[in-house]
């Protein structure tokens, strides 16, 4: 991670402003391959000193605060990195995936498929067999008819 901010002093507190470039690292949300890349966000935020008065209770739990003459930079950091990120990330934008029957991966297989029967027609499937046995008894008969 590579900060690059500017702290300035003002009448309510610290104000912390600049840009963290972050690499993320993660998996494609289509196909589970491995993701890595980097990433620019912009950070602004003030951080109260403990004695300003010019809170209220409500707001007063939700802001940061100085403390010991620090400021925490990782909260901040964190929420701006995680909330620039995409909510499904992929590894390119044409992506297809994962095979739903067999859990292939589908951009490296483009001609992959499954043949799919419906299950109210498998009793049919069984007369087709037997129709190509009949067929073939039948043409084997004739071949021996003409044969004689």
């Amino acid at each position: 991670m590579e900060l690059d901010l500017r702290f300035e002093s003002v009448h309510e507190g610290i104000l912390v402003s600049g840009t963290a470039n972050v690499e993320v690292t993660g998996e494609c949300g289509r196909c589970l391959e491995p993701l890595r890349f980097d990433r620019d966000v912009d950070i602004q935020e003030l951080f109260f000193y403990s004695d300003s008065q010019s809170l209220s209770v409500e707001e007063d739990e939700e802001q940061h605060r100085v403390e010991n003459d620090s400021v925490d930079l990782e909260p901040v950091l964190r929420d701006a990195v995680v909330t620039s990120l995409p909510f499904q990330p992929v590894c390119r934008e044409d992506c297809k995936g994962l095979c739903s029957e067999c859990g292939a991966r589908l951009n490296d297989d483009p001609d992959h498929h499954h043949e799919v029967l419906d299950p109210r027609w498998s009793a049919l499937a069984g007369l087709a067999g037997t129709a190509a046995e009949n067929d073939a008894a039948t043409k084997s008969e004739s071949d021996e008819r003409e044969e004689s």
